[in-house]
């Protein structure tokens, strides 16, 4: 198997009026971050991920506890395109310094 590193991003906007759809959120975060995501902005999580092969697997993953309303959307992108995002305003992350381009990273 060819390893062609690259990172999978969650974008969701999800309502929060009632209380059940706070806890569709609540849930669908929980489960992003038990599947080894890490939040990059509110509501937009990424994950390193070793070749397409895998990004395939975390998308059903996630088909499996989607909520009911609002939008979640997957983005697959190559490590290179990851880290020549532009950031504008902030800097980056503890979590994407600490991590850079290394597929794997044991703290």
């Amino acid at each position: 198997m060819k390893y062609q590193n690259m990172r999978i991003i969650c974008l969701f906007d999800l309502p929060v009026e009632t209380a059940t759809e706070r806890r569709q959120y609540r849930f669908l975060r929980k489960a992003l971050l038990k599947n080894g995501f890490t939040m990059l902005q509110y509501s937009v999580y990424y994950r390193s991920l070793p070749n397409p092969s895998a990004a395939k697997k975390y998308e059903n993953a996630i088909k499996k506890f989607l909520p009911t309303t609002g939008e979640v959307r997957l983005l697959s992108v190559s490590e290179k395109q990851f880290n020549d995002m532009k950031i504008l305003v902030g800097s980056r992350t503890d979590q994407e310094t600490l991590v850079g381009n290394k597929s794997m990273v044991i703290i």
